[in-house]
């Protein structure tokens, strides 16, 4: 098992990655404090693994609430559907909650966390590619609105984060491809090393070679961990976590969201980056087409939806949570493994680069 820790002082928790965590009972149970746990998770993932998942929590009080899957669920209907089943069943300050799931689940949970009885304990058990190397690790929680993704939510560190490999070998083939465009996003902004190593493995990383796996989750927890313990509260350094995802988010938004899988939207989201990068002379051509081709090798798209306009990029790109006196923010790469945050960004650049990346009907 490998283990890497968040140091954030008195929040500092434990990341956990190997095969078979669910069954491990004994350390499930150290990073719960009271007698009642409440497991928060979905239509698709609970009928696989809710019951290992239940089994290894034998010793106390369990609870359990089932979302439907999706991120259209990720709203504040289903966050209040959590509030309300939580209060009638008496769940008090001493309750945990076990998030169950991919990132939906894991900001959904995390959020109610954090408001329930003004914070309670919660656990973090990704079973997505995406959630695994991103979302269960920081602490941002949060539930969409149909005006912006992520727009109501908290800091909201968990206790601890399990990632058991094997919840990868029921994922289906778009959702891992998904996570995918996070993990190389990871080597676009802070590792170029990370990068080459993703274009040598990248068969192993499609056959799902175990070993591979834990080593490239590993990696990007790592780089996350170090990047949320100098910039918690993403003042920052942590802003460039968001590669790709000011276009992306503009695109889940206007497209609905669960059309587009989150990381199929960072992926567009990427290459739109890059290719103003370019532009602008920050980075090389040359750089742009290894972007691209990687993501093409885990068959993630490179263009924006077919027909979205710049008026509907913009619209939503102007409502990002890191824009700063009503100016546009983008982080851009300045080489592989390497980024920056940009200010003032010119409405022509913008257009330019979405017109060239949108794809055709």
């Amino acid at each position: 098992m490998a283990s890497l820790t968040v140091s954030l002082d008195e929040r500092s928790y434990p990341i956990h990655i190997a095969s078979g965590l669910l069954s491990d009972t004994d350390l499930l149970n150290r990073y719960i404090r009271g007698k009642r746990v409440c497991i928060i998770s979905n239509d698709i993932v609970a009928p696989l693994y809710l019951n290992q998942l239940k089994q290894s929590l034998g010793g106390f009080e369990l609870d359990q609430i089932i979302i439907a899957d999706g991120e259209a669920n990720k709203n504040l209907n289903s966050f209040e559907t959590i509030m309300a089943h939580m209060l009638a069943n008496g769940h008090g300050r001493d309750s945990t909650i076990v998030a169950l799931g991919g990132g939906v689940i894991g900001d959904l949970s995390g959020f109610a966390a954090a408001c329930y009885q003004r914070g309670i304990d919660f656990i973090q058990v990704p079973t997505t590619l995406l959630s695994q190397v991103d979302s269960s690790v920081g602490g941002k929680t949060a539930v969409n609105h149909p005006l912006g993704k992520n727009m109501i939510g908290a800091f909201y560190q968990p206790k601890a984060v399990f990632i058991d490999l094997d919840t990868l070998l029921t994922l289906p083939d778009r959702e891992f491809a998904a996570g995918m465009a996070e993990v190389i996003k990871y080597g676009v902004l802070a590792d170029g090393e990370f990068f080459q190593w993703l274009i040598d493995n990248r068969k192993a990383i499609a056959d799902k070679d175990r070993k591979t796996l834990a080593t490239m989750i590993e990696h990007c927890c790592s780089i996350k961990a170090d990047i949320v313990a100098r910039d918690e509260k993403e003042s920052g350094v942590r802003a460039h976590l968001n590669l790709g995802h000011t276009f992306g988010h503009a695109i889940e938004a206007e497209q609905g969201y669960g059309n587009w899988l989150h990381g199929e939207a960072v992926a567009a989201g990427m290459v739109m980056a890059a290719a103003l990068a370019a532009n602008m002379q920050l980075i090389t051509s040359d750089d742009v087409e290894r972007i691209r081709e990687l993501l093409l090798a885990f068959a993630l798209p490179v263009t924006g939806p077919s027909g979205m306009s710049v008026d509907g990029y913009i619209r939503h790109m102007r409502r990002d949570k890191k824009n700063m006196d009503g100016n546009i923010r983008l982080i851009l790469p300045t080489k592989i493994g390497q980024c920056e945050i940009f200010d003032n960004i010119e409405h022509r650049q913008l257009a330019q680069v979405i017109e060239s990346l949108t794809a055709r009907s």
